[in-house]
């Protein structure tokens, strides 16, 4: 069982998830919400995010064991072997479906299209330079999910949700232009692509600097179109202090601080925002 909850980072669910909850949040303003619709929201993320992973690691496999950083994941120190890994993505792709099936038909509709982006991730390094634009977009799916789990339609205005899709999109692509930054050397040597490899660590380093400096604005014009008061804004001000001092800590050519704890304060910042947008509703 370790090695399962290992093998997706199942606590890493906390970097996303959020969003889907605040798209959920932000459309019960205009439909009623019930307990089972956040319930199968749940489980729809949970399953599309393991067998986005688990593909992932699969089609990485090669890769991580040749990768210092990454050789004693599961696959590669044969704790998983990669036909149980194959059966549980397969597993866990068909939740995701039936739970979308579950929520209304323009969920299930669209299930295939969402699970056909995520697992395409695991191949965009072999073809891209900009993969974490293609991660960002595969997470910021979660809001939209969310929301149109609920409402069952698209939102009035209809830039709503390309607005908050934006500001996820840039907070999760800021977010692992910083995760490729160690990687560098064993990326290029490899034929791998990435901001880093592309631009070099000072100049990835401002990309993410800038993607961030949209992601704040983003979420603010969300929250304010989609009703949420003082509350909501207090959050974002505490997510916009978080991103400031992770960019604090990172330099060029030093990074002695980019540790876990540091990709921790991620998941962090999106139940910050997210629990200040609960506080909003209830105490609004």
């Amino acid at each position: 069982m370790v090695a399962w909850f290992n093998f997706v980072k199942l606590p890493h669910t906390l970097f996303a998830l959020p969003f889907a909850l605040l798209g959920v949040l932000a459309a019960s303003m205009v439909a009623p919400l019930t307990w089972p619709i956040v319930g199968w929201v749940v489980l729809a993320f949970t399953a599309a995010r393991f067998a986005a992973m688990g593909f992932n690691r699969i089609a990485d496999r090669g890769y991580d064991a040749a990768n210092p950083r990454t050789r004693a994941r599961e696959i590669p120190a044969g704790r998983i072997g990669v036909s149980q890994a194959a059966v549980a993505v397969a597993l866990a792709g068909l939740v995701f479906v039936a739970a979308a099936w579950r929520l209304n038909p323009l969920c299930f509709a669209l299930s295939p299209v969402a699970l056909t982006w995520i697992l395409g991730y695991s191949y965009a390094k072999r073809f891209t330079s900009w993969p974490h634009l293609w991660l960002g977009f595969s997470l910021a799916m979660a809001p939209v999910g969310g929301w149109l789990a609920v409402t069952g339609s698209w939102s009035e205005p209809w830039w709503l949700l390309l607005v908050i899709t934006v500001g996820v999109l840039t907070w999760v692509a800021g977010f692992d232009i910083f995760y490729a930054l160690p990687d560098e050397g064993f990326d290029r040597d490899a034929g791998l692509r990435s901001a880093v490899v592309r631009l070099g660590q000072a100049r990835a380093i401002l990309l993410a600097k800038l993607l961030h400096g949209v992601t704040i604005p983003a979420l603010a014009l969300f929250g304010w179109v989609a009703g949420f008061g003082v509350w909501y804004f207090v959050g974002i001000g505490m997510a916009a202090g978080i991103l400031a001092y992770e960019h604090r800590l990172v330099r060029p050519g030093d990074l002695s601080r980019l540790d876990a704890a540091f990709f921790t304060m991620n998941g962090v910042m999106s139940v910050t925002v997210f629990a200040f947008a609960v506080v909003d509703r209830v105490v609004g």
